[in-house]
């Protein structure tokens, strides 16, 4: 079963549109990296997902059901740019009173149970005012989690972290996902550490998806290749293309030779030398999430 699926979806603002047509497929139990440039429509489909705002056109499911159905919107937790929180208020407070705003069974033993989830149980007794801004990002995501949901909506939860905010959120989202089965739809600037947890990705740009992949077929898709440094390169790509036989074999602006579809490093290195090439440098190059949403996009960009 899908968590999400989005058929045609559109949102209009004036005469742009700034989701245009636009199909997903969460799966149930996935880590979905909602990935594009600023302005590409992240956010406002993301609050589509949530009920926060109606389409203009096209059709969203949640587990099977239409997106307002009172049964499913229990099911989702949303953090939406920054945690709705009270400064004056300690993080147990924020959650006991959000818990008893929405209905909670139990809200007082709710609010520990979520403050444990997210590693601020030691924490529960200070000022929200007082939080660092992961732990307040952390916050969010109990509050969001008071509900028992079995989908987490999540927009750009580690912007503007520091490294080890960005350290613990992540284990957050892969404890909530791995432990308790909960869909997690994210979307984020740091795309190193997106891919250290997404399952699957949606890659967005100007409100069109241009490609939804899991994390199996980027890797399949992503272009390795053998980083070559040496004089005479020209000369060097031609003898390798004669005696290896690789798919490709290009020298870069920067004058390095590129060799895709051979990963044998000593082969390449033996062969140079042997023929008098002086071998300056030679590594396999993996093509990371970052340098694969940057090829499709068609150079620099923000996320």
């Amino acid at each position: 079963m899908e968590a999400i699926r989005a058929t045609g979806l559109c949102k209009r603002y004036g005469t742009k549109n700034v989701v245009d047509n636009l199909d997903i497929v969460v799966p149930k139990g996935a880590i979905y990296g909602f990935i594009g440039r600023n302005g590409s429509g992240k956010s406002t489909t993301q609050k589509m997902v949530c009920g926060l705002i109606q389409p203009s056109a096209g059709e969203i499911q949640l587990f099977g059901k239409p997106v307002l159905d009172t049964q499913v919107r229990s099911k989702i937790g949303t953090l939406i740019e920054q945690p709705g929180v009270y400064p004056n208020m300690s993080a147990y407070e924020n959650l006991v009173l959000q818990g008893l705003s929405i209905g909670v069974h139990h809200p007082r033993k709710k609010a520990v149970e979520s403050l444990e989830l997210v590693g601020l149980g030691k924490s529960a007794r200070k000022k929200a005012k007082n939080l660092s801004l992961g732990m307040k990002q952390r916050l969010g995501i109990a509050i969001a989690m008071l509900g028992q949901p079995e989908l987490l909506v999540l927009d750009e939860p580690i912007n503007g972290l520091d490294p080890e905010g960005i350290m613990d959120l992540r284990q957050v989202i892969a404890r909530l996902n791995q432990e308790l089965g909960i869909t997690i739809f994210i979307s984020s600037h740091i795309l190193g550490e997106l891919s250290k947890i997404a399952t699957h990705y949606g890659i967005i740009k100007e409100g069109k998806l241009i490609q939804q992949i899991s994390s199996q077929e980027l890797a399949d898709n992503r272009r390795d290749f053998l980083y070559v440094k040496v004089p005479n390169n020209r000369e060097a790509a031609a003898l390798i293309m004669e005696q290896l036989h690789p798919e490709e074999c290009t020298i870069s602006p920067n004058d390095e030779i590129h060799i895709f579809g051979l990963k044998d490093t000593a082969a390449v290195n033996k062969l140079l030398s042997i023929n008098g090439f002086s071998v300056q440098e030679i590594f396999l190059h993996q093509q990371d999430l970052e340098e694969y949403f940057l090829n499709l996009m068609g150079g620099d960009c923000s996320a």
